[in-house]
């Protein structure tokens, strides 16, 4: 199968391509360089020409390059337009999406019928960008997807964040009342192959069953055979979980095993 991946080279893309390949796909990337989103023509005649099966858009606007409104462009634009060739196109279209579109009032843990509340920033953006998925293409698939946990340098995931915060401020406040979405790279783009195969939808993936950002920290902590510092903190309450019955199960513990 012929699969196309904007965000090719970032944290998830590139580890998607990986695993894809390995089942046998052909598997190619959007240089926006020769093919810009900002051209709908541009667009139109590279997917006619390319003419994957699949298109994951997973591209977010991680290194601006000073365009005005980029991230409007980006996220919600570039999102609407893709939906719509994929659709006239005959195309199957998965966008990822995140669970910043509810905002840090709602209540979780979130379901697919939980009312997704951003109302600015990214979190804004992807909300309605999700929505004009499915006005565009009602046979699209979202995936809403949480933070990513990985080892690999220069991503951004939770174990850069916090070797960051070390390097920076020499300790990590990591709340006890913090229950964030999150999830093992590897694990991740395993059920980003699994729902190319699923009815189109709406779907939700996160593998915290039931862990605060400071046991999850922890956890990472002596996993890793850090010398982190971790300070346990209550100055941020949520319960930012996502459930999802319909997924295959993945769980934080089954790569950090001090989690019970």
């Amino acid at each position: 199968m012929k699969v196309l991946i904007t965000g090719i080279s970032g944290t998830i893309g590139s580890q998607l391509k990986e695993l894809l390949e390995k089942s046998g796909n052909q598997v190619m990337g959007w240089d926006r360089k020769k093919v810009p989103f900002t051209d709908y023509y541009a667009m139109e005649s590279y997917l006619k020409e390319a003419m994957p099966q699949v298109v994951y858009h997973l591209a977010v606007p991680s290194k601006p390059t000073g365009m005005e409104n980029e991230g409007w462009l980006v996220n919600y634009q570039w999102t609407s337009e893709l939906a719509w060739l994929c659709r006239t196109l005959n195309i199957q279209f998965i966008f990822i999406s995140t669970v910043m579109v509810f905002s840090n009032q709602a209540k979780g843990p979130f379901t697919p019928e939980s009312r997704a509340d951003a109302s600015e920033g990214y979190g804004y953006e992807k909300r309605l960008a999700e929505e004009r998925v499915f006005y565009q293409h009602p046979g699209a698939t979202v995936i809403r997807l949480g933070w990513q946990i990985s080892t690999g340098p220069g991503t951004n995931n939770m174990v850069d964040f916090i070797e960051n915060r070390i390097k920076n401020d020499g300790l990590v406040s990591c709340s006890t009342l913090w229950y964030p979405a999150c999830s093992y790279l590897s694990d991740t783009v395993k059920v980003l192959e699994w729902v190319q195969k699923q009815p189109p939808g709406l779907y939700m993936f996160d593998s915290n069953e039931k862990w605060s950002f400071y046991q999850i920290a922890f956890a990472l902590n002596q996993i890793h055979g850090k010398k982190w510092k971790i300070v346990p903190g209550d100055n941020f309450v949520y319960d930012q979980r996502m459930q999802d019955s319909r997924l295959p199960k993945y769980s934080l513990s089954a790569h950090l095993k001090t989690l019970k």
